[in-house]
């Protein structure tokens, strides 16, 4: 399960994602620059024929080729999430929907080019095979794409694909959401038809609503990235953890509740799903610098870094940091009093590198290097004083 949001005004774009996967499912952030085509690609399950590729910043899971959401140097952001169709699963492996993210992330300078980037992929390989590491699970996708001046929600079925525009802001979970908004779909799609239809009618949508409704609140009010980073560490109640903003930590959810309350945008459901990677961007309309603001593990417990593409620093690309998040978010699991403390001496720092970060906007890229290897150490230090 994930939350993907994106807000599109006169300045340019504001992307963000909350990836939520197996607990202990390391993933990290990396740049894969641009390359040339070879004869074939080896994605998770299938082999394809190559492409030359843009550079792309990814948010990867380490046991997959694909990216749960990422950023090219075009400034094309893409997110994707899971959704419940009812149609026959059991067919053979093919692409899965982060193989998806990846491909287009590389192959497409913008959102119009990646929708029939992605559509003609999915298309010509279909979807297939598992998402899980410990499960055949295999699910269908729905995509967020967006650049500078706009984007695409885009949800499947199979080969099937239906895409509504963003013109303002979109939000979107892990159900349906298109309905008959949509403006381009597969051939086979005929005019006016619903794409809720394609739900699986015995999952429950509330898994979804109450996120949807908080990232939809969220981009509503024209969020700058501290806002949006508020409303990635949401535990149920309010947004909170606003850099530079104060705000008392809000613990998660006791329990997942008969309502399903407990699901919230910064997972935590021990043993199933808890958020393990997120990411803010910032897409000028003006063509300056990418900006991005990253965070391995749980955002509750973690620091969102800033960097310039393409300088991600070391330290976002490292699992090992991400364990150590991984046993933050675990400790206050298990008692939720612990988060007031660790947020005590991360917030302080956090702040501190968004503010150093902003006087080095249009600075040379070896301040960045600089920066981001700095970044890095006082982060681990943080850790180490927190005793993980």
């Amino acid at each position: 399960m994930c939350d993907t949001v994106a807000t599109v005004g006169p300045r340019g774009a504001l992307f963000a994602k909350n990836s939520d996967r197996p607990p202990t499912e390391p993933q990290v952030l990396e740049w894969h620059p641009d390359r040339r085509a070879a004869s074939s690609l080896a994605t998770q399950y299938l082999e394809i024929p190559d492409a030359p590729t843009h550079g792309v910043v990814l948010s990867r899971p380490t046991w997959l080729f694909g990216a749960e959401h990422g950023v090219n140097e075009h400034g094309l952001a893409i997110g994707n999430e899971r959704v419940y169709s009812r149609r026959d699963l059991s067919g053979p492996a093919a692409l899965i929907g982060m193989d998806l993210v990846r491909l287009t992330l590389e192959r497409a300078r913008d959102a119009d080019e990646g929708l029939d980037v992605l559509t003609t992929l999915l298309e010509r390989h279909g979807q297939g095979g598992s998402g899980d590491p410990d499960h055949d699970d295999p699910y269908d996708s729905s995509f967020l794409l967006c650049d500078r001046r706009g984007g695409w929600v885009l949800e499947t079925s199979g080969r099937e694909w239906a895409a509504e525009p963003i013109t303002e802001r979109a939000a979107i979970s892990n159900r349906y959401t298109v309905d008959t908004r949509w403006t381009r779909a597969s051939a086979g799609l005929a005019p006016g038809t619903p794409v809720d239809d394609w739900h699986e009618p015995t999952v429950d949508t509330r898994l979804a609503d109450g996120r949807l409704a908080v990232t939809t609140a969220c981009v509503l009010g024209d969020p700058d990235p501290a806002a949006a980073v508020a409303t990635l560490r949401h535990h149920g109640t309010t947004p909170w953890g606003a850099p530079g903003r104060h705000d008392a930590p809000v613990a998660p959810p006791a329990e997942l509740g008969d309502d399903l309350a407990g699901v919230t945008v910064c997972m935590h459901i021990p043993g199933f799903q808890a958020t393990t990677a997120s990411m803010v961007c910032e897409l000028p309309l003006d063509g300056g610098p990418l900006r991005v603001w990253a965070c391995l593990g749980s955002p509750c417990v973690g620091v969102f870094v800033p960097f310039m593409v393409p300088i991600v620093p070391e330290f976002l690309a490292d699992a090992a940091q991400w364990e150590r998040t991984a046993a933050l978010r675990d400790r206050i699991d298990a008692d939720h009093d612990a988060l007031s403390p660790v947020r005590a001496i991360l917030d302080p720092l956090e702040l501190e590198l968004w503010q150093e970060a902003d006087t080095l906007v249009g600075a040379a890229a070896d301040a960045w290097h600089q920066f981001g290897a700095t970044s890095g150490t006082r982060i681990e230090q943080a850790f180490t004083d927190l005793g993980v």
